[in-house]
């Protein structure tokens, strides 16, 4: 996903396609909540840790936060 998100952006920014550069920003944030989810399901079968999985969900809860008002208050990402 991130190898996809860039590719977008490289894509966007030369086509000058402001919904490709959002869906970039989407394939990115897939990638950062995927990664969190993977650490933790990880480290809970690894280690026996059973809430690691529940830590990595609190750990996207910001970046679902800002998303989420960015998107309520119809802002456009910083590439867009």
């Amino acid at each position: 996903m991130p190898l996809l998100a860039w590719q977008k952006r490289k894509l966007a920014r030369a086509i000058g396609h402001n919904s490709l550069s959002a869906d970039a920003v989407q394939s990115a944030t897939c990638a950062y909540l995927a990664a969190l989810s993977v650490a933790g399901l990880l480290l809970n079968a690894g280690f026996h840790i059973a809430w690691a999985d529940s830590l990595a969900a609190l750990a996207a809860t910001p970046i679902l936060i800002v998303e989420g008002r960015r998107a309520v208050r119809g802002q456009s990402c910083s590439c867009c």
